[in-house]
């Protein structure tokens, strides 16, 4: 009996075998977590180690994926969604309708190449880690459940889904243990002499088991003996009994890494040529139920779906845009023609289907063009009432993306997230803050509204929330007092979950700068994020570039924190770091037209290279300033970078990086006459007329930051004001003064990108700079957008005026 047995085992063996070999193209990838699978997800974890092996050395490797979050160690199996397209969204498909980056800032992106606009997946390098002082993973806090949201409301808009989805909500009528003993009797009997129909009936059968009863079922070694078999009858099933088989893994909640599933995954893309759209819709859509990534699968998908693209209506661009969000890509190729098929089905669009529309468009960082992008949020705000809150979010996540302002939607926003924020879960919160931070929106009802909101779920927060909500308010400018309970309370909820950085360090980065910008500095969380092990931790990043983060988090603490006597970064990293903005500075930030124009005009004014000097007055802060000096009777006075000692400490230093371009432009000083006034008076017979005024000071009309094609239509005015400021400027009273009564000023030519939209507010970082070199005692003097940039067309003695004005008037 024995030796019949083997026999017959022997074949299936080395079929099985060659199975394996033929199907090693198959991407074992973990699953992703989505809210979408609710109740299902939360049971997986707690049944993980309950698979054992096939009979006879068949053994069914079980890896547990990323997928399940382990109460136990919930910092090292963080969902995937922690790392959240929001950090990966920035494509290098950039629209070209994207706000301008910070022109005038070195760019405080985390990306290990400037050059690109792509937030890298956060995948952290799995080399052995530098130990951090953390809690122990017995102490670590789970999470406890967040206000439930329905991922997939938007399969309930027609009933034409059933046909390429599978509905997570309509599980099959349950059966009793007692029902499925016999059928796993009949496996035990019928073994190899099963059809593909058997196997086919007895996993869906099984399948109706009751959720509490599945780990039973999936660790009897009959169950594993039906999984072996149905990988025998893989080539012989017909397409609905493999899309049913694949149906019942879903209800059995098989573990998204079982090597069986790989074996599938294999057979569907061999069978990918031969299946209808609404099959390969519903294959994907099964694959993304079980929790499994199917790129290979995905590839053949998207490549069949041209030759179906005339017969797609609502449902199937919905569906297909679904699947794209949750395989994380779209196909260049795909782009346009799916573009098309949106503008074309646009009206018949339902609520929930825009945004789904929106969230697919966003994972899988598809920038569409803006008439596109616009005509969909006109769609959305047309019943913006009737959206869910999880289809709001979703809307504004696109519009962060494409970085597209669309007035009449954040206008609805100040009305319908105080109405809903006391409902809404943090997730969608921290996307709605991070939206307007993005966008440069801030907007009082919105923030408070959050702001209020947000104490009473720190529990359900993630390290990741925490922070992203701290820079986002911290970014618009959001004060403390405003909110008494705001800040503190995420502050705390960051240090009960420190245990997370040290998988995610770039949270806590991004928290703590969120709390610097409003001038908070919790001393225990920076010693840690400037502790050697940390800052060790979190160079070791392959994809994102956080020595900026810890540069000007030290700086900070250097010229805020005067007490200090915690960690600091190392002279050479510093080091590092100043040469590696500087270089950046010097080939972006310093060669824009707005700066030399007025490093070169403040040169003429003062009377020579030596008297403007453009640095890095503080590094850490990114962005460059025209430096002048001033004698106590407001006369200029050489600033020489070589022997200007740095702000910070020695080691900050820009001097070594000189000012001098070799531009070769001959500066000699320019003197204020009456013929010159009288120049600049009688100048409205120029082709831009200056409009007298009555006011005491220039200021030319609102421009609105979006407007690019009126910056150059106003001019200053010269009123009497101004005209007994260029004549008298040594009576001035000076501002403040070093001990040798030298006034330093600190001149900048500001962004629009500077700013809350529409608004005097400077955003976080910018706001930061402008504090510390008060700290520094430097003069800030701001050469408005609104006011320069008219005054790159006009003539040179007016600009010269504007900047007496703007040198002297200010001090």
């Amino acid at each position: 009996m024995a030796a019949s047995v083997l026999c017959r085992r022997v074949p299936r063996l080395r079929y099985l075998r060659s199975l394996r070999k033929d199907f090693a193209q198959a991407q074992h990838v973990n699953g992703k977590a989505e809210d979408e699978i609710g109740e299902q997800e939360g049971k997986r974890g707690a049944l993980q180690d309950k698979e054992s092996s096939l009979q006879g050395g068949y053994r069914l490797h079980y890896n547990p994926s990323s997928y399940h979050r382990s109460v136990g160690n919930s910092a090292s199996t963080q969902s995937q969604t922690d790392n959240d397209v929001d950090e990966q969204c920035l494509s290098t498909l950039a629209p070209s309708f994207w706000q301008q980056s910070n022109r005038y800032s070195v760019s405080c992106s985390r990306h290990l190449s400037s050059s690109k606009n792509t937030l890298l997946d956060l995948a952290f390098n799995k080399g052995p880690e530098p130990k951090i002082s953390l809690p122990p993973p017995h102490h670590r806090k789970p999470l406890s459940p967040d206000v439930k949201v329905d991922t997939r409301a938007f399969l309930k808009c027609r009933s034409e889904y059933a046909a390429m989805t599978h509905d997570l909500n309509k599980r099959p009528r349950p059966i009793e243990w007692e029902r499925a003993l016999p059928l796993l009797q009949k496996v035990a009997v019928l073994k190899s002499s099963m059809k593909p129909s058997d196997v086919s009936h007895f996993l869906a059968e099984l399948s109706r088991l009751h959720p509490d009863r599945m780990s039973l079922v999936r660790s009897d070694q009959r169950f594993i003996m039906l999984l072996r078999y149905s990988v025998e009858n893989l080539r012989l099933f017909t397409q609905p009994q493999l899309l049913e088989v694949l149906r019942s893994f879903v209800w059995l909640d098989m573990p998204s890494a079982h090597t069986v599933l790989g074996l599938y995954e294999a057979e569907l893309i061999r069978r990918a040529n031969k299946m209808s759209l609404h099959q390969l819709l519903l294959a994907a859509d099964l694959w993304r139920c079980i929790g499994r990534q199917v790129p290979q699968f995905l590839k053949h998908l998207y490549e069949l779906v041209h030759l179906y693209l005339g017969q797609m209506g609502v449902p199937e661009l919905v569906q297909l845009l679904y699947i794209m969000g949750e395989g994380r890509q779209c196909p260049k190729d795909l782009i346009h023609p799916v573009e098309q098929l949106l503008m074309r089905h646009l009206q018949q669009l339902h609520p929930e289907e825009v945004g789904t529309v929106c969230l697919g468009l966003f994972k899988s960082q598809a920038s569409i063009s803006e008439g596109a992008v616009n005509a969909i949020v006109d769609k959305a705000h047309s019943f913006v009432e009737e959206m869910s809150d999880f289809g709001m979010v979703n809307v504004l996540k696109y519009l962060r993306f494409s970085y597209l302002y669309h007035r009449a939607w954040m206008e609805a926003m100040t009305q319908e997230v105080p109405r809903r924020a006391h409902r809404m879960g943090v997730k969608g919160l921290m996307h709605v803050t991070l939206a307007c931070s993005a966008l440069h929106y801030r907007n009082d009802y919105i923030l408070m509204a959050i702001a209020e909101r947000v104490p009473s779920l720190v529990t359900h927060c993630r390290s990741k929330d925490s922070c992203k909500l701290l820079w986002s308010f911290g970014t618009l400018g959001f004060l403390p007092a405003q909110s008494p309970n705001f800040y503190p309370s995420l502050t705390e909820s960051i240090r009960q979950r420190k245990a997370e950085f040290q998988r995610y360090p770039e949270h806590l980065l991004t928290g703590l700068l969120g709390l610097a910008f409003v001038s908070q500095f919790p001393e225990d969380l920076i010693a840690l994020a400037l502790s050697p092990d940390f800052v060790n931790l979190a160079l070791k990043s392959k994809e994102l570039e956080l020595k900026k983060d810890m540069f000007t988090l030290d700086g900070t603490v250097a010229l805020e924190l005067p007490q200090w006597t915690g960690p600091r970064l190392s002279c050479e990293l510093r080091e590092e770091t100043v040469e590696m903005l500087w270089k950046f500075a010097q080939s972006d930030v310093c060669q824009k037209p707005e700066v030399q124009e007025a490093e070169s005009a403040l040169q003429e004014l003062l009377g020579g290279e030596e008297f403007v000097c453009t640095r890095m007055i503080l590094p850490h802060t990114r962005s460059i300033d025209l430096e002048v000096h001033l004698d106590s009777t407001g006369q200029p006075i050489p600033v020489n970078p070589a022997s200007h000692a740095a702000t910070i400490s020695p080691e900050n230093s820009s001097s070594k990086f000189p000012s001098n371009r070799g531009w070769g432009r001959i500066n000699t000083g320019v003197t204020i006459t009456e013929e010159l006034l009288a120049q600049l008076t009688n100048a409205k017979n120029t082709t831009h007329p200056l409009i007298p005024a009555p006011a005491v000071t220039a200021s030319p009309h609102r421009v609105e930051p979006d407007d690019d094609g009126r910056l150059f239509d106003t001019g200053i005015n010269l009123t009497s004001a101004i005209t007994e400021m260029l004549i008298k400027p040594s009576s001035l009273s000076l501002g403040p003064q070093d001990s040798k009564g030298t006034v330093k000023l600190a001149i900048q030519v500001p962004n629009r990108n500077h700013y809350c939209y529409q608004s005097r507010q400077l955003l976080g970082l910018h706001a930061l700079k402008r504090r510390q070199l008060k700290l520094a005692g430097y003069k800030v003097v701001e050469l408005s957008h609104q006011e320069w940039f008219p005054l790159l067309r006009k003539s040179r003695a007016e600009k010269l005026a504007y900047l007496h004005c703007k040198v002297y008037n200010n001090l």
